[in-house]
């Protein structure tokens, strides 16, 4: 399935913005991301097994944070780095 990354997460993937992940869940998908891009996985999922604060992950444009979402070879996948600032 198609996983688009947002620009701080290229620096893993070596500048791509579309890479290919696999699995039956959102976990699966970003375990086999980090197997193809070591350190990735610590950039979006925090110590304790969750999604850190500043990343959203949309799964055929419905935004989620539950790793255990379902998905197929045909799910679009798009994680954001949220902007903050004051």
């Amino acid at each position: 399935m198609r996983v688009y990354l947002p620009s701080p997460l290229q620096s893993y993937s070596g500048g791509q913005v579309e890479v290919e992940g696999s699995g039956d869940t959102l976990a699966q998908v970003l375990d086999s991301l980090e197997t193809q891009f070591p350190g990735i996985r610590f950039r979006m999922i925090d110590e304790v097994g969750r999604l850190r604060r500043h990343m959203r992950i949309f799964v055929d444009e419905v935004c989620t944070e539950d790793l255990d979402t379902k998905v197929a070879a045909t799910t679009l996948i798009h994680i954001v780095a949220a902007l903050s600032g004051g």
